[in-house]
């Protein structure tokens, strides 16, 4: 936290004064608080315990209204075992456990965000800890699946003028899933990280982008993760079809003890008809001749290489993605299918593949149930493992 208040008193002396506007904004804000609580079992080859994760994430945001001018917000999270003081039967990564699979759920209270935040004429300027999403999170997001989210301390510009946006932060901490405290995983990737993405749209459903991450990571396993990666993305929607490409070139930086340079690209094409959403997609994080791989540290990774996480760290190989999904949505209730197919990028070698099941319900205006199911079938990489979830949200 010690680099952490610079940033904010950096945003107080370039901010404009608080106006009259603002203290009525300040008073008249409300706080908003919400629940969630999740079940996750866990059954993996090679454990004799299956994990059985009860947990619950209590949330308190108070965030002022996005109007022009100065605003706050500030927001924490308490995450507990269900019900309280119940036993921990999972290895959250750092409560010691590792007779169990991992539910990289770890216990306790964290400072989810706290900015200062200035709006004028399309320019928006925000210091101090806070969420960033980055496109489709792909290589920098918030991990919001997990009940610790993660966010970062730094200091962001946005800009938008007609078609055309620019989003920069300098970022000097990252809040990872596995905090507050440190374990088998580091809580805080400490550093001077640079994050870049501008985006062009020159006609409706059309959207160019161009993108540039120089990851400087300090502590731990940090230096291992550091990279710089530059690339570009085009996403179209013409009616019910709509499509999204991918290319991108990465290679050490800063402090990283590998030398390499990795290629990723992604093609996804999704067909929308009726109540019915299909999806098919191929995407190749590379290898460099099998002594390191194209790796997104930062990104949401649960949602791009299957539901189990057996490709949170990219094998030295490589992985070819190829998968297809199916949503059907009718009233309040969205059901989905998935399938990954995983390949070595480099030498070919079959990983294993993966099917997985969701079924959404947005029950009313507070509550939302969900239950998931996945479950991976290893050949080549890593071991079988089935997980299943049940997760019933709150808001007020």
């Amino acid at each position: 936290m010690n680099r952490f208040f610079p940033i904010a008193l950096l945003a107080l002396l370039i901010a404009p004064p608080a106006s009259a506007g603002f203290a009525d904004s300040l008073r008249d804000t409300k706080p908003d608080f919400n629940v969630r609580y999740r079940f996750e079992n866990v059954d993996q080859d090679g454990i004799e315990k299956k994990a059985r994760a009860s947990t619950a994430k209590a949330r308190l945001s108070w965030i002022m209204p996005a109007d022009d001018g100065l605003s706050f917000g500030f927001e924490v999270d308490q995450v507990l075992s269900f019900p309280p003081g119940s036993e921990q039967k999972f290895n959250s990564t750092e409560n010691g456990k590792t007779q169990y699979p991992v539910v990289a759920d770890p216990l306790g209270f964290d400072l989810n965000q706290v900015f200062l935040r200035y709006r004028s004429d399309g320019l928006i300027l925000t210091a101090g800890r806070q969420r960033i999403l980055h496109a489709e999170q792909r290589f920098l997001g918030g991990v919001a699946f997990r009940q610790n989210e993660q966010t970062y301390d730094g200091l962001r510009l946005q800009y938008a003028r007609g078609m055309a946006s620019l989003d920069y932060t300098y970022i000097i901490n990252v809040n990872r899933i596995f905090g507050p405290g440190d374990g088998a995983q580091p809580g805080d990737w400490k550093g001077d990280t640079h994050a870049f993405r501008g985006e062009l749209k020159p006609a409706e459903g059309h959207t160019f982008g161009a993108f540039g991450y120089l990851m400087d990571f300090e502590n731990d396993n940090g230096p291992a993760n550091s990279n710089s990666t530059y690339g570009v993305d085009y996403t179209a929607s013409l009616g019910p079809l709509s499509m999204t490409g991918t290319l991108a070139r990465q290679s050490d930086y800063a402090d990283n003890p590998d030398s390499y340079d990795a290629t990723y690209y992604a093609l996804e094409a999704s067909l929308k008809r009726d109540s019915l959403t299909f999806t098919g997609g191929y995407a190749v994080l590379g290898s460099d001749g099998g002594e390191a791989a194209f790796k997104t540290p930062l990104g949401t990774l649960h949602k791009f290489q299957g539901w189990t996480d057996r490709f949170l760290a990219t094998p030295l190989n490589g992985v070819a993605n190829a998968y297809a999904t199916v949503t059907s949505r009718t009233g309040p209730v969205v059901v989905t299918l998935a399938y990954h197919d995983f390949q070595a990028e480099k030498g070919g070698a079959d990983y294993g593949y993966e099917i997985g099941a969701s079924l959404s319900w947005k029950i009313n205006d507070n509550f939302d149930a969900q239950l998931k199911f996945a479950d991976y079938s290893a050949k080549e990489h890593a071991t079988d493992i089935t997980k299943f979830w049940f997760t019933l949200s709150y808001r007020i």
